[in-house]
């Protein structure tokens, strides 16, 4: 079996297993392989073999991969975006998953409008507080969640965070807690169902999907080191 093949097969297995752990259907996971940086030859090993999401961090680069490869599959921004690249966002996502300041919704709103499109969007909470990452506060969380709700041309579905790395996934795990906890939250106080939670990633996608992640997404454990 090709590597990216069986990779893919191993990486579901995880999931599926951690998804029995916490009694929930392994169907209601969905793997978001990472494909930054990753030939096309490989992408296209990843499609042969079923995988049909595929999360980007780029714009030139996404925008690139989905000339030549098309849209038999959906395709996800992952990575920090620029307000002044919502236009073509809009044009490329299907999910975009790091909103994470009104200024950013309000240019992909504006540019959803312009497309005729309501654009799919998460929040990303910064649960760690680190600088080196985006995301907003989970205390400023509610207040942007109902702004960005009000914006006719996207729709909300949940949320996204990335914890700080740990070399034992389980140190992850409290803030995968604590995202699920403001989810909970988010919907009594909003009424919206946000039914996606963005975590876990090749090294602590397991425990992620034990704390509820919707959407995993994972890179190197399918395509292997970026070198």
């Amino acid at each position: 079996m090709f590597p990216i093949a069986q990779n893919l097969k191993d990486v579901r297995a995880a999931i599926a297993a951690a998804a029995h752990r916490a009694r929930r259907d392994p169907g209601s996971v969905r793997l978001v392989a990472v494909s930054k940086t990753v030939d096309l030859s490989l992408i296209r090993a990843a499609v042969d073999a079923g995988q049909d999401l595929f999360g980007e961090n780029y714009l030139q680069e996404a925008r690139d991969k989905i000339a030549v490869l098309g849209r038999p599959v959906s395709w996800h921004l992952v990575g920090h975006l620029q307000s002044n690249k919502a236009r073509e966002a809009v044009a490329l996502f299907d999910l975009i998953h790091a909103v994470d300041r009104l200024k950013l919704a309000r240019a992909l709103d504006a540019a959803a409008a312009r497309q005729g499109k309501v654009q799919d969007v998460l929040i990303q909470v910064n649960q760690a507080g680190e600088a080196t990452k985006s995301g907003v506060d989970p205390a400023a969380a509610p207040a942007l969640l109902q702004e960005v709700a009000r914006l006719p041309h996207l729709r909300v579905l949940g949320l996204m965070t990335m914890p700080p790395w740990f070399p034992d996934p389980e140190a992850a795990r409290p803030y995968f807690q604590a995202l699920r906890a403001l989810q909970d939250h988010l919907r009594g106080l909003t009424g919206l169902p946000l039914t996606e939670l963005s975590m876990g990633m090749s090294g602590d996608f397991a425990v992620a999907v034990e704390e509820g992640s919707t959407l995993v997404r994972v890179g190197t454990a399918i395509f292997g080191s970026r070198g």
